[in-house]
């Protein structure tokens, strides 16, 4: 599928871009994928540090590949560029015949472009915009179809687990007794509607009410956490000795995946802890390199708020 819209358009500033550009710990003749590759910000950067290197960039967004490809051309000869999902890596990597890698990033932040272009419908700030969210064009299931066919209490989950939002079931009832007047398909329909739902102190701090609904929205129509979560291990395992993990995420709830799943590769043995030694044979996989996760510096925070949420972690590969 083409872009219908102008790869200039698409502007992504790519957060902690110093600090994970020194975590991977860049060789010139290493094999380095960029999971997300986005509009190409960390991969213009990995690319320029690359000699024999090449490097390997992964999105299923059209409108971001568009923009990458442009943004990397001086880089043509090193670089790869795949439609697919992060979670189809090993996949990838095996097609074009590499069987280990020294250096993956994943920046699980949405673009500017995806948040600003109100086609994209990811936005609560256009009211007119229609609720779509798929980060991939062709995924058949977008936010319209979530609100007008998610049962009541699937809807609290949603909103409660992806959202932490706590006023969920007043949301999801709400959108519940509108759908059956008309289907909801716009940001502006459902904007009221969780503004009805929140009580006036409540929305006096915290950011713009619709907030946390529309994360949980984007997170399900697009499946990110149980994407995220079922492929760390295998990234792990793609990993060369010495070679680095790097992962930005933006919310609680990514953090979390990641910094449990560093931890269990660093450490799995599941042997009692009263035993004097590990006999479940299960052997650590490298270790966690950031013990707490590297946040934006003032300089960044000042010229991107949106760095404000952004956490780095990183894991270094044993074998």
């Amino acid at each position: 599928m083409e872009p219908m819209i102008s790869s200039d358009n698409f502007k992504h500033t790519p957060v902690l871009l110093h600090e994970t550009i020194g975590a991977l710990n860049i060789r010139e003749d290493g094999v380095y994928v960029d999971g997300t590759l986005g509009g190409g910000g960390h991969s213009f950067e990995i690319a320029k540090r690359l000699k024999k290197g090449v490097l390997v960039g992964i999105d299923q967004d059209d409108y971001a590949i568009a923009a990458a490809k442009k943004r990397l051309l001086d880089f043509e000869s090193k670089v790869t560029i795949v439609k697919s999902n992060f979670e189809h890596m090993n996949k990838v990597l095996k097609k074009l015949g590499y069987s280990s890698v020294d250096g993956i990033l994943l920046d699980l932040g949405v673009s500017s472009f995806q948040l600003d272009e109100a086609k994209r419908g990811f936005t609560y700030r256009n009211s007119d915009a229609r609720l779509d969210m798929r980060m991939d064009p062709d995924n058949t299931k977008d936010a319209v179809s979530i609100l007008n066919t998610y049962e009541e209490d699937e809807l609290t989950r949603l909103f409660r687990e992806y959202g932490e939002e706590r006023f969920a079931s007043r949301i999801a009832r709400n959108i519940v007794r509108k759908r059956q007047e008309s289907p909801i398909e716009t940001a502006g329909e459902l904007n009221e509607l969780i503004d009805m739902a929140i009580p006036a102190k409540y929305k006096r701090t915290g950011g713009h009410p619709s907030k946390r609904v529309y994360q949980a929205l984007r997170i399900e129509v697009n499946d990110e956490l149980a994407v995220l979560k079922n492929s760390i291990d295998g990234m792990i395992d793609l990993l060369s000795a010495g070679g680095r993990l790097c992962i930005i995420t933006f919310h609680s709830l990514e953090d979390r995946i990641v910094k449990n799943s560093f931890r269990r590769n660093e450490d799995p043995c599941t042997c009692p802890k009263e035993l004097p030694v590990c006999v479940c044979g299960k052997k650590s996989k490298g270790k966690v390199v950031t013990r707490k996760p590297i946040t934006a510096s003032a300089e960044e925070l000042n010229a991107n708020s949106r760095s404000k949420s952004a956490k780095l972690r990183v894991f270094e590969r044993i074998k």
